[in-house]
């Protein structure tokens, strides 16, 4: 156990915040949530039934879908641009998707490779090579989607607490309300990845591997501490 825990120690950790966070995000969402039903008038409800709306589903989604959209455009982005002095980046002049014997495919695959990678081509090599990427978007795809559906029944749950009509899940989408959701979201996904191919490029912290070595120049490129 004490071996296991030493080996998936990130994994763990962002577990134990991941599962800590949403359970405070459903203690004082629910909470807001009753304070919201009693304000016009409404009646409070259980927590089962809250975790169960689609006011608490939009609210994660919405947060999920945007990370997902980070981390795909991250790694679209830094196959072909550069980021001269960030590790991040790989190096000036080497963008693009690398030679068969860079990437340690087919015959330049080594002792314990993947079977994909050790394939000169075909369908199966092509999905091993890109399915980082491809599990993201769909993942993304995937949030994106689960986060429209919950925020049309959050919606249109609130639309008839106004006595308002409701709207089609198509109307919803083209709505202000899921767009504005959506948006102040991947700007802050954009602004965090952008700050950090940036600031590392002259700032430090030692033994991170997201971080260049504390004497490396500002110029390096491509250097992992």
């Amino acid at each position: 156990m004490r071996r296991f825990v030493r080996d998936n120690g990130i994994a763990l950790f962002f577990g134990v915040l991941l599962l800590g966070s949403l359970a405070g995000q459903a203690i004082s969402g629910h909470a807001e949530y009753n304070n919201q039903q009693v304000a016009h008038g409404g009646a409070e409800v259980g927590l089962g039934h809250y975790l169960t709306s689609g006011s608490f589903a939009t609210d994660v989604m919405e947060n999920w879908q945007s990370e997902f959209l980070q981390f795909s455009l991250f790694i679209f982005a830094t196959i072909w641009f550069v980021q001269r002095g960030s590790p991040e980046s790989k190096e000036p002049g080497k963008g693009g998707r690398e030679s068969e014997e860079e990437q340690r495919l087919g015959r330049w695959a080594g002792r314990g490779a993947p079977a994909p990678a050790r394939r000169a081509g075909g369908l199966l090599r092509v999905l091993y090579e890109n399915s980082l990427l491809l599990v993201m978007l769909l993942i993304w795809l995937g949030t994106w989607f689960a986060q429209s559906v919950s925020g049309h029944s959050a919606y249109n749950a609130d639309q008839l607490s106004h006595h308002e009509p409701t709207v089609s899940w198509v109307g919803y989408v083209g709505s202000a309300d899921f767009w504005s959701r959506t948006l102040q979201n991947w700007q802050s996904e954009f602004l965090a990845l952008g700050s950090m191919a940036v600031l590392a490029i002259y700032l430090r912290q030692r033994g991170s591997p997201e971080s260049k070595p504390v004497g490396a120049p500002h110029d390096a490129t491509g250097v992992e501490g």
